[in-house]
Order: structure tokens, then C-alpha cells, then sequence
């Protein structure tokens, strides 16, 4: 049974019903954490777009986020804030998303020189990258889409629309310095490494790559496998069946190991363990598991910069935290079996997308500040959760 402490106005919540103080490392979470809206959303949606990449850039300087002023959040803009003065600047207009639970997938990359987003013109889908110092976008691809990068590196994910990918079937990378292309994983090498499960699973072997996602190293990519329907509607759960979760090496230009369940995946910093819903984190090479913090709710778990602490987000209804529709941004350790509750909110409003958007609570560069989204009334709000003096 979950042993309540009290710390500041904020629940801490331990499994350990001896413990009386949380580890060292996730004590500053326990207490006297601000929280707030990171820009002002009066007539807009504010929505970062996933926890498999960090809004705020790698020096700390500026936020991204995808505004719209649309019920449903479908079409807007990109905007970059500096977090000092709160001054935005757009850095891509009239933007067409595929809902608003990804947005326009708007990243760093580069060591935070450029963002890459995706967006959809005149019926054709483009991958962009924004430089900071031009103020320019260059197109990177076309009829791709973008995964997610590493914000070191300047080689960014492409793969084909999951809903017909055409002759683009395989994973590229994009370098958005130099404009060049590689191919480094085909959809012949896929079917030849995993025919059974490919048969079995999908029953064709008319599939493409999907949504890879880099390793913070740049060295792996996870990624799952998706069936075309071949239609032109995207903005359908119908548009694709999607599973499975396939590790590559890049480096070693080989396959790691297939895992049968995609499970909202997110990298350690290690490399090495993939931490999934259920806060499970897998060792990629043996595939075995490890649950941090069982008692603590998980839906989009990801990881600390120095891997000691994860946040996650989930529907809390059930556990009595909240009114029906509510949900909560908790943070864990990954060395004991400790979390803490940081914020619960309502998430069944918001943007009206097909798609409904979700928290997705992710860390920044130095481990002082989570960032996620909220649904609470008529807009999506994006907040941020600090602790210490900034």
C-alpha cells in the first residue's frame, strides 16, 4: 500500500512504507516544484510534440512549440520562444499537421542550430529544416515524413507515409547541414531478417518502415513496421496498421533484436535500454526487463538525462487522484522503488483533433525542468515543472 508523504503542497508517494525521505535524486521533485505555461495559450492551442524529444533547446535558450488557433489543432504554426524575455518569433507558417497529438513533430537538432518538422503542402508531404542563424527552412525531402532525431546530431529520420509510402519504403537519414541522403536500413533487409514474424503479423509483404527514433547517441534506431491501406485519408486509424518494434545498429549495420510489442517507447541514455509503458526498461541485447517504481502509473514513460529518474504521464481516474478524466505528470526513480505525483490535471478537452493529444512529459537537457502538455479546457496548454533556483 502506497505510504503518502507530505511535501510542500505537492503528494509524494512512496512504495516503501518504512521510508520517510525520497532518494537524493528525486527529493527536489518532492517539494517546492513551480510550475506554469510556457507561453500565453488565450485563443491557441501551445502543444509540444512528443516524449521522445525535448521542446526546450539543448543550451537551455530557446522552447519550440506548434501553436494553432483552430478548434481542432490540425493546421497552424511553428514558433520558437526565448525563454529570458518570452519573445516569439514564427518560424513556419500556415502548417498543415497530421493531428495535434505529434503537430508538425518540430525538433532540434544539430546541437540546436536547426528544426526539423514536417508539414503537408498543396496534398504532399515535406520534411523542413529551420536554421537559426539564416532564418531560413530548406526542404530536406519530399513525400517523407520526419522521426525523431537527437538534438546533438545533425542527421534527422525520414521515412515514407505509413498510409502509402510509394516507392519510399525504406529508412533514410537526412543531414541538415550538407542536404544529403543515406539509406540505411531497406525494407528487403527487414523482410529478409524477419520473415516469419512478418508473415504472421502482417500477412503481406507490402510494409514499410515507421516512426524511427534515434538513440541520444545517434548510433540505434528503434522503429516500428507499418501495412499501407494505400488511400490518401491519413487522418484515420484506418490509414495503417502499424506494430512491433525493430532495434538496428548503425554503426554495426546490423539488427538487434525484434520486440513483438511497441509499448510507447523512449531511449535510456546508455544507448543500451529502451524504457516502455509500464516503466519497463529493456536491455536492447538480452532483452530482458526491469520495472522502476511498479507502483507508480506509466502511459509515456522517458528517461533523465543521467538516467536515475523518469517521468510519465497516465489517465489516474482509476486511482483515485482525481476527478473522472483526469490525469498526472509523476516522476520515479530508476534506482529505488520511489515516485512522486508533480501534477494532475483534466486532459479530456483541448484540441479536437482524431487524434487526441496527450501529456508526453519529457526532461530537458539538465534534468531541471519537465515539459508536457494539458487539455484542461477549451486550449492545449504546454507547461513546464522547475526545480532549483532557475
Amino acid at each position: 500500500m502506497n505510504r503518502i508523504l507530505f511535501a510542500g503542497s505537492l503528494l509524494a508517494f512512496s512504495t516503501n512504507a518504512i521510508a520517510k525521505t525520497l532518494p537524493d535524486d528525486l527529493a527536489p521533485w518532492g517539494s517546492n516544484v513551480r510550475i506554469k505555461p510556457v507561453a500565453a495559450h488565450q485563443g491557441r492551442h501551445v502543444i509540444h510534440s512528443y516524449f521522445n524529444t525535448c521542446p526546450e533547446s539543448p543550451d537551455g535558450k530557446h522552447v519550440v512549440y506548434y501553436t494553432s488557433g483552430t478548434q481542432d489543432g490540425e493546421s497552424g504554426d511553428i514558433r520558437i520562444q526565448e525563454r529570458c524575455s518570452g519573445k516569439e518569433t514564427v518560424i513556419a507558417d500556415n502548417i498543415t499537421a497530421e493531428d495535434a497529438h505529434r503537430a508538425a513533430c518540430q525538433q532540434w537538432c544539430n546541437g540546436g542550430k536547426t528544426v526539423a518538422y514536417h508539414d503537408c503542402r498543396d496534398g504532399r508531404w515535406l520534411v523542413l529544416a529551420y536554421n537559426l542563424e539564416t532564418g531560413v527552412s530548406k526542404v530536406m525531402a519530399k513525400d517523407r515524413q520526419i522521426g525523431f532525431g537527437t538534438p546533438g546530431s545533425p542527421w534527422i529520420p525520414l521515412y515514407g507515409c505509413h498510409w502509402n509510402p510509394g516507392q519510399h519504403r525504406d529508412l533514410e537519414l537526412a543531414n541538415v547541414e550538407t542536404g544529403e541522403i543515406r539509406t540505411v536500413v531497406t525494407i528487403l533487409d527487414v523482410l529478409k531478417e524477419y520473415p516469419e514474424w512478418i508473415d504472421r503479423q502482417f500477412g503481406t509483404k507490402d510494409v514499410s518502415i515507421f516512426f524511427p527514433v534515434m538513440s541520444p547517441d545517434g548510433q540505434r534506431v528503434f522503429f516500428k513496421m507499418s501495412r499501407p491501406s494505400g488511400g490518401t485519408d491519413y487522418r484515420s486509424k484506418q490509414a495503417s496498421f502499424r506494430a512491433g518494434k525493430i532495434v538496428y545498429d548503425l554503426g554495426e549495420k546490423d539488427f538487434v533484436r525484434l520486440f513483438e510489442r511497441w509499448g510507447h517507447p523512449a531511449w535510456f541514455p546508455d544507448n543500451q535500454t529502451i524504457i516502455e509503458r509500464g516503466n519497463v526498461g529493456f536491455d536492447i541485447r538480452t532483452g530482458k526487463g526491469k520495472r522502476h517504481a511498479p507502483a507508480c502509473f506509466s502511459d509515456h514513460p522517458s528517461v533523465s538525462p543521467d538516467g536515475k529518474l523518469f517521468v510519465t504521464d497516465a489517465d489516474v481516474t482509476k486511482r483515485e487522484l482525481g476527478k473522472p478524466g483526469d490525469w498526472a505528470i509523476g516522476v520515479g526513480s530508476t534506482q529505488a522503488d520511489n515516485y512522486v505525483v508533480i501534477d494532475i490535471f483534466g486532459n479530456s478537452k483541448g484540441a479536437r483533433t482524431w487524434r487526441h493529444n496527450h501529456p508526453h512529459p519529457v526532461f530537458n537537457a539538465t534534468g531541471d525542468r519537465i515539459y508536457y502538455n494539458t487539455n484542461e479546457g477549451q486550449w492545449t496548454t504546454l507547461r513546464v515543472a522547475t526545480i532549483g533556483k532557475r
